[in-house]
């Protein structure tokens, strides 16, 4: 709960007062405006932090007159994952009369500032994956402020949305080693989210199935930059001597970037080297050759928080749930495994 010196709700004279400053100055920094020194302002931040202070008006909008607001946090927009996700929640929140004020936290210097603004103007927010530190997550809950995780742990007391990936990912490893692909190389950071560790955590329990150690990930951003860059070290290795026989790559986006670039260097796919991908965006049915994947409901994914979020705001439900969707294994020409079959062949919740 957040907390003043009695106990109720902390306002900006309880921060001032911490933080031993004057309301002007601690107004300042709270609103971003007019100068303000750097100590001033880590004194201010350090004092929210510690009161878990929001402003005034969010904890009104909650008890009395709500925004018909809801706060989207996302690490970044890059990419199609992104998009389908804000249509799915953007679609959602239309139908049942709630705008989205949508925040951006990559290349944010102080993120958590901008999320205590963000949670003043709405009703609740939705934080996907890596968007937020769990501290600042926990502030929030802690400021009574409704909360939804996306693509991430399950965090007490908040509701989480996410999907299944570490079972899906294991059945698309142990078909490529059913088809004697041995030497696979995971491509995406692990550290970067949660969803990635835990297609890493599949993908090393296939491999240790069948007596095998799963080699260190390469671990790149999943961006088609760093897809490109990949395969364009990949074509260095003398002979193929150097390269993996399979690439199971964490999105999409990297494994497409890989696909066309080894394909333009002379390696032929899946031929070569087998490359899947995860997300199954509108691109992988139609390259050539198509590209295996998960297909992931990304759209669903942002309807169902949506509809958590509102279900919290409204009253309607007051115990957290967590929700895990299913994923379906897409096999496409690109794994060598079922050349033409560009059907879903499992689904896993």
């Amino acid at each position: 709960m957040p907390s003043g010196p009695t106990g109720r709700p902390a306002t900006i004279y309880d921060v001032a007062a911490l933080a031993q400053l004057s309301i002007a100055t601690v107004s300042r920094v709270l609103q971003g405006t007019g100068p303000v020194s750097a100590k001033a302002r880590a004194r201010v931040d350090q004092a929210a932090h510690e009161l878990n202070y929001v402003p005034l008006r969010a904890a009104r909008s909650l008890a009395v007159q709500r925004h018909e607001a809801h706060g989207l946090v996302l690490p970044d927009l890059a990419g199609p994952f992104y998009g389908d996700l804000l249509m799915g929640y953007e679609r959602w929140a239309g139908e049942h009369g709630q705008s989205v004020v949508l925040t951006v936290t990559h290349g944010n210097p102080d993120p958590s500032r901008t999320v205590r603004d963000l949670a003043s103007r709405v009703d609740g927010v939705v934080v996907h994956g890596n968007a937020l530190g769990l501290e600042v997550i926990r502030d929030l809950k802690r400021a009574n402020v409704p909360v939804v995780v996306v693509a991430h742990p399950p965090v007490t007391g908040c509701d989480s949305v996410r999907t299944e990936s570490a079972a899906s990912a294991e059945e698309l490893t142990a078909r490529l080693l059913d088809h004697r692909r041995r030497e696979l190389l995971f491509v995406g950071d692990p550290a970067s989210s949660y969803d990635v560790s835990e297609r890493y955590a599949g993908f090393a329990k296939a491999m240790s199935a069948r007596g095998l150690s799963a080699p260190e990930p390469e671990r790149v951003p999943l961006t088609e930059a760093a897809g490109t860059a990949l395969a364009e070290t990949l074509l260095k290795a003398t002979g193929g001597g150097g390269r993996p026989e399979g690439l199971v790559c964490a999105n999409d986006e990297l494994a497409l970037a890989l696909l066309k670039g080894l394909r333009a260097g002379g390696v032929a796919v899946p031929e070569d080297v087998v490359v899947t991908g995860w997300d199954d965006v509108m691109a992988a049915r139609y390259v050539s050759p198509g590209l295996t994947t998960v297909r992931q409901p990304m759209a669903e994914l942002g309807r169902l928080a949506a509809q958590r979020l509102h279900e919290r705001v409204t009253g309607e439900r007051t115990r957290a749930r967590n929700d895990v969707l299913p994923t379906e294994l897409v096999l496409r020409d690109s794994c060598g495994t079922a050349p033409g079959d560009g059907t879903a062949t499992a689904v896993h919740n």
